[in-house]
């Protein structure tokens, strides 16, 4: 995919209604892949596709930050669907999740992989370690790192600025792989891992 600009991706694109969130976990992990994840930041609008995602199911499934219930860390994952919950990984990088199901049940999707459509010059200097353009943002870390994403958007209303997510116009017709979710220990098992099948911006093929 080429880079989009910015008025010609809002033009091709509308925020979904809080509806869009308040579903089951997996119906909109599913129904995230296609979606495009977009950021002002001072460098400008950056955005890419969402070609890959984690769904995680709450207080049932243990590999959620929720099976321990509510805390200060996941009051968000309890709180109304389209947030942001926002997390940090061995304490230096950050991965995003988008708040699914209606509030006081908890589940999220974490967002694994974009494929950078807009501000891609911006994105590329925030990730200097990726040598193909398909290394910008495959990965829940560099994602968030391309993308300028950190804790100070912990909480954040998906339906506003300056992050947000927006769908296209015409639901796109994609191939949708699934597979066992990746880097946890508890229900490995499972098969929550969703993404765009044959993309090449995919952390893992």
């Amino acid at each position: 995919m080429s880079e989009i600009a910015p008025s010609e991706l809002l033009a091709a694109t509308r925020l979904p209604a809080r509806s869009f969130y308040a579903r089951p976990t997996v119906e909109v992990a599913r129904s995230l892949l296609g979606a495009t994840l977009l950021h002002r930041t001072n460098d400008g609008l950056l955005a890419g596709v969402i070609v890959e995602v984690e769904a995680y199911l709450g207080q049932d499934d243990p590999a959620a930050h929720s099976s321990a219930g509510r805390t200060a860390r996941t009051r968000v994952i309890f709180g109304g669907p389209g947030h942001a919950y926002v997390y940090k990984i061995y304490g230096l990088h950050h991965c995003l999740n988008v708040v699914a199901e209606p509030a006081g049940t908890p589940g999220c999707v974490l967002i694994r992989a974009l494929e950078p459509v807009c501000g891609i010059a911006a994105m590329r200097s925030r990730r200097v370690a990726a040598r193909r353009a398909d290394q910008i943002a495959s990965g829940p870390a560099k994602l968030t790192q391309a993308m300028g994403i950190g804790m100070e958007a912990y909480g954040a209303d998906l339906l506003g600025e300056p992050l947000c997510i927006r769908l296209p116009h015409k639901e796109p017709q994609v191939e949708v792989g699934t597979a066992k979710r990746i880097g946890i220990r508890k229900a490995r098992e499972l098969d929550l891992r969703f993404f765009i099948a044959d993309n090449e911006h995919v952390s893992r093929r």
